[in-house]
């Protein structure tokens, strides 16, 4: 009896334990913003030979319909096979997507930022091993009402190569959900933004230029100095020689 008792409550427990296990991996996997992709990347000036560095952003966030509040998480990689040295990431945002904080990042000076960006936060890496990657949580609010982009550029410390750029690419939904607790978007959508009614509505696509992101008057000195401006601009690979 007292064999049979004990072993029911063991297999209680177990139960238990498990469902447990079951309710925690479920919260923990809650907030997941997928996959990292590199959509909307490209390589600009060479980097030094044996270093390749990539960004990578989630293929989806979601979005606080209240608040308007959203994480992000932003990543740098070298695939390559030797350190990268001292190079930088920004984080920018475009339009309804604003940066508020990049944790252990800098704010970019007004002055400073790309032409047409609203925000942007500088985070400054010593070195990058080769076949690393470094992540930064990124906080930042994105109007339903706008279509809203983000762009990772890498660059030398002092920000005269690029070595990679990601985006501006569009975070977004073709499917809004005002009345929803939360609105979720993908990479590499345009937003269809909602109207304050609770109607979407397109917005015109601002077209190729979009793509061209000029510094300010930090790119005018260094175009005084006779390097270019613009961090990226639409070159064909014998541009790269």
């Amino acid at each position: 009896m007292s064999s049979r008792r004990t072993t029911t409550i063991t297999g209680s427990l177990v139960t238990a334990s498990f469902s447990a296990v079951m309710i925690l991996s479920f919260s923990a996997s809650a907030d997941d913003q997928g996959p990292g992709s590199d959509k909307g990347g490209k390589a600009v000036d060479a980097a030094p030979e044996g270093v390749k560095l990539t960004t990578l952003l989630p293929e989806k966030i979601s979005v606080n319909n209240s608040s308007q509040e959203t994480d992000i998480t932003a990543t740098v990689k070298n695939d390559g096979t030797k350190d990268s040295g001292k190079i930088r990431l920004w984080v920018v945002g475009f339009d309804g997507l604003t940066v508020k904080n990049v944790q252990g990042c800098s704010p970019i000076d007004e002055k400073d930022l790309p032409e047409g960006s609203n925000s942007g936060f500088t985070c400054p890496i010593d070195n990058l091993a080769a076949g690393k990657s470094k992540s930064y949580d990124v906080d930042a609010t994105f109007d339903l009402g706008k279509t809203g982009k983000i762009c990772l550029p890498v660059q030398t410390s002092d920000g005269k190569k690029t070595f990679w750029q990601q985006g501006p690419v569009p975070f977004g939904t073709t499917n809004p959900s005002p009345n929803a607790p939360a609105t979720p978007l993908l990479l590499g959508t345009d937003n269809k933004p909602v109207a304050p009614g609770g109607d979407a509505e397109e917005l015109p696509k601002t077209g190729p230029a979009r793509d061209l992101l000029p510094l300010g008057t930090a790119g005018a000195a260094l175009m005084a100095a006779g390097v270019a401006g613009l961090w990226w601009s639409q070159r064909r690979p014998g541009d790269q020689a």
